[in-house]
C-alpha cells in the first residue's frame, strides 16, 4: 500500500498549467475513479460536467471569483449532486459527502496519472449553472481544475505542506485534548 500514500504524499493544489490537452483515455480513468466512489445507500447522486472547451472555461473564470487558472486547465469539471434533500441519521445531507469523496477518488487518480487539480469552492454557483445548463434542484458541490502543471510537482518530504502531527488528530478510544 506504500504506492498510494506515495501519492497521496505528491498531490499538491496546481494553479498554473500547461496549454495542453488531457488523453481522453486518462480523462476517463480520472472520471471512472470518481463512477466507482462510494455513496450513502450506494445512491451516486453526483453528476460531472467536464468543460475542456477553451471558450466556455474562459467564462467560467469569472463565475470562479477571477480566478484565470480556470481558463489555462485543461478541463474544467462542475461536480454536482443531484438528490439534495436526503439526510443521514447522524443530522448530515449527503451529497456534499458524497460528492466530495468522489470528487477526491478523482484526484488521486489524476495525481497517479501526473496530472494537476484544484479543488475550486469560490464561485458562484448561479453563474456556474447558468453558463453550464445546470438544472434548477441540482447544487455545485465544487469546481475541479484538472491539467498538466505547468512546473513539476516535487513529492519530497521536503516539499510537501505542513501537516499537523498524527498525535495532534488523533484520539483513541474517547476525545483527549
Amino acid at each position: 500500500m506504500a504506492e498510494i500514500l506515495e501519492v497521496l504524499r505528491a498531490r499538491r493544489s496546481v494553479r498554473s498549467f500547461r496549454d495542453e490537452p488531457i488523453d481522453r483515455q486518462v480523462l476517463l480513468r480520472v472520471l471512472e475513479a470518481g463512477r466507482i466512489a462510494p455513496s450513502a445507500k450506494n445512491m451516486q447522486e453526483w453528476r460531472f460536467v467536464v468543460v475542456q472547451d477553451r471558450a466556455t472555461r474562459e467564462r467560467l473564470v469569472r463565475a470562479c471569483a477571477d480566478q484565470t487558472f480556470v481558463a489555462e486547465a485543461a478541463a474544467a469539471i462542475a461536480c454536482c449532486g443531484t438528490v439534495t434533500d436526503y439526510t443521514m441519521r447522524c443530522g448530515q445531507r449527503t451529497y456534499p459527502i458524497d460528492v466530495a469523496i468522489a470528487i477526491d477518488h478523482m484526484v488521486i487518480q489524476a495525481t497517479a496519472e501526473g496530472l494537476g487539480t484544484c479543488w475550486i469552492g469560490a464561485f458562484y454557483e448561479d453563474q456556474v449553472r447558468e453558463i453550464l445548463g445546470i438544472p434548477p434542484g441540482v447544487r455545485i458541490v465544487q469546481m475541479l481544475v484538472i491539467g498538466r502543471p505547468r512546473e513539476p510537482i516535487a513529492a519530497s518530504p521536503s516539499a510537501a505542506k505542513r501537516r499537523k502531527k498524527l498525535e495532534e488528530i488523533v484520539c483513541w478510544d474517547r476525545w483527549t485534548d
